[in-house]
C-alpha cells in the first residue's frame, strides 16, 4: 500500500465494526477448525506430552518435544476450561501434558530442559528463559483448573527461579563474554508484563505489584525510545543507552506489538489510563513503522537505522506477528475508541485471514515470504506449537464481545 493511501485510509472515518459477526467468526475458527486440530493430531497417547512438528494435514514429520510448546499447550487447554467451558477433554489434554512436563520436563530442580526425546529424554540442557516461563504459565493455569497445590507450587517455584536469572537468563550457556557488549533484552521484562498476571492468584500483592512495576519500567521507559519516534528495541546497553551494532538496531515490530496488549492489560488491572493510552498509540505507531507498503503484511524484523539486517529471514511475513497485532489493535479500540486502532485492524484482519488461514485443512499457516505466498505448509513445528493462533482467537472473540456490550448498553 503506498504512502498516499495509507494517510487517506487513516484519516477517513472507521468502518463500522461487525461485533456480531466478528464474534462468530472467530469464535467458531477457535471450537470447531483450531481446538479440534490439536485434539485429535497432537496429543501422544503412548508417552504423554505433545507432537508439534505437524504437516499441512496434521502428521507427525518429527517426535522431538520442546518443552516451551509443551507448556503452551498445558496452557492453552487449562486456560480455556477455566473461562470458556468445563470441557473434560480439554481438561484431560492439559493433565496428560502437566504431567508428562512434571515428569519430565525439568531436571529435578525445575531448571527445564529446551527439547526431549518422545520418551521424555533430555535433549538439550535449561538454557532457554522461554522452557519456565511457558512452565510457569502452564502450572499457574492447570492449578486453578484442578485445584492441586502440586501444579501451584511448581509454578511459583519456577517463576522465583525466573526472577533469579533476569540479568543473566542463559547462566552457564551464555555465549557472550562478559564485559566486553553487555546488553539488555526486551523479551524478560515483556513476557514478565504477561506472566505476573497469569499467576497472579498464586502471588502476594506487594510482591506482585513490585514486580509489575519493574516490568512496566524497562518496557515503557528504557526499551521504548522516545528519540527514535517512539518505537521499541529489542536490546540496548545495560547502562539503557542505544547500541549502534546489530543486536542494538533490532527491531522486531511483533514483539512490540504483542507487548502493547499486556501492558493494555496491566493498564487496566492498575486503573492506569494514561498508560493504557501510550500502550495504544505505541501500537499504532509500530503497526505503521513496521508495515510493508509494497506487498502489505509486517515484517519479521527490521534495522532501526534501516542497515540491512543480520537475519536473513527479515522479511517474512510470519503468523504470530499478525495475529498478536490483532489483539493488540482490537483491544486499543475496545479500550479508547481510537479510530486508528480499527482502521489497522480491519486491514490487519484481512491480510491475515486471506493470507494465513488454510482454506482446505485445519489450522493456520505460520511462514509467508514477503509476497505473502506460504513459504513451509506445516501447521506446527520447533517454534510453531499450540498457542498463538488459539490465543488470539480467543482474545479477539473475547475483545468483540466486551465491544458489543457496550455498544447495546448505549
Amino acid at each position: 500500500m503506498q504512502r498516499e493511501e495509507m494517510e487517506k485510509r487513516v484519516t477517513q472515518p472507521p468502518h463500522i465494526i461487525d461485533a456480531s459477526k466478528a464474534i462468530e467468526q472467530y469464535r467458531s475458527e477457535l471450537l470447531e477448525n483450531v481446538l479440534p486440530f490439536w485434539l485429535e493430531k497432537s496429543q501422544d497417547h503412548q508417552f504423554g506430552g505433545y507432537f508439534t512438528c505437524l504437516d499441512r494435514a496434521g502428521n507427525i514429520f518429527d517426535t522431538d518435544k520442546f518443552v516451551w510448546l509443551q507448556g503452551r499447550q498445558v496452557w492453552m487447554f487449562s486456560m480455556l476450561y477455566n473461562n470458556v467451558e468445563k470441557r473434560e477433554e480439554w481438561l484431560n489434554c492439559a493433565l496428560q501434558g502437566g504431567e508428562f512436563l512434571k515428569k519430565h520436563g525439568h531436571d529435578g530442580n525445575l531448571n527445564w530442559y529446551f527439547s526431549l526425546t518422545r520418551e521424555g529424554k533430555p535433549l538439550t540442557v535449561p538454557y532457554n528463559i522461554f522452557s519456565y516461563t511457558f512452565a510457569t504459565m502452564a502450572f499457574g493455569q492447570l492449578s486453578r483448573a484442578t485445584g492441586q497445590a502440586e501444579y501451584a507450587e511448581i509454578a511459583k517455584k519456577t517463576f522465583e527461579i525466573i526472577l533469579s536469572k533476569r540479568y543473566n537468563p542463559k547462566g552457564e550457556w551464555n555465549k557472550a563474554i562478559t564485559g566486553t557488549r553487555s546488553l539488555k533484552s526486551f523479551s524478560l521484562p515483556m513476557i514478565l508484563c504477561n506472566l505476573s498476571l497469569e499467576i497472579e492468584h498464586l502471588l502476594e500483592p506487594d510482591f506482585l505489584n513490585r514486580t509489575i512495576n519493574e516490568c512496566i519500567h524497562e518496557v515503557m521507559e528504557i526499551f521504548l525510545r522516545p528519540e527514535l519516534g517512539g518505537i521499541i528495541v529489542e536490546n540496548v546497553n545495560e547502562d539503557g543507552s542505544l547500541s549502534d551494532t546489530f543486536d542494538g538496531r533490532l527491531i522486531n515490530p511483533g514483539h512490540a506489538i504483542e507487548a502493547m496488549w499486556f501492558i493494555m492489560d496491566l493498564g487496566q488491572r492498575l486503573n492506569r489510563p494514561q498508560l493504557i493510552q501510550k500502550a495504544v498509540e505505541t501500537t499504532v505507531k509500530m503497526v505503521e513503522y513496521g508495515w510493508d507498503k509494497q506487498y502489505g503484511g509486517i515484517f519479521y524484523f527490521m534495522d532501526r537505522k534501516g542497515s540491512p539486517p543480520q537475519q536473513l529471514e527479515w522479511d517474512q511475513k510470519l503468523w504470530w506477528v499478525h495475529i498478536e497485532t490483532l489483539i493488540s489493535l482490537i483491544k486499543g479500540y475496545q479500550l479508547t475508541g481510537s479510530k486508528e486502532c480499527l482502521e489497522w485492524f480491519n486491514t490487519l484482519h484481512d491480510y491475515t485471514w486471506n493470507h494465513f488461514k488454510d482454506p482446505e485443512y485445519p489450522e493456520w499457516w505460520g511462514y509467508l515470504n514477503r509476497k505473502g505466498e506460504v513459504l513451509l505448509d506445516l501447521k506446527g513445528g520447533k517454534w510453531k506449537g499450540c498457542f498463538h493462533v488459539p490465543r488470539g482467537l480467543y482474545q479477539v472473540w473475547k475483545t468483540m464481545e466486551k465491544i458489543k456490550e457496550t455498544a447495546t448498553t448505549k
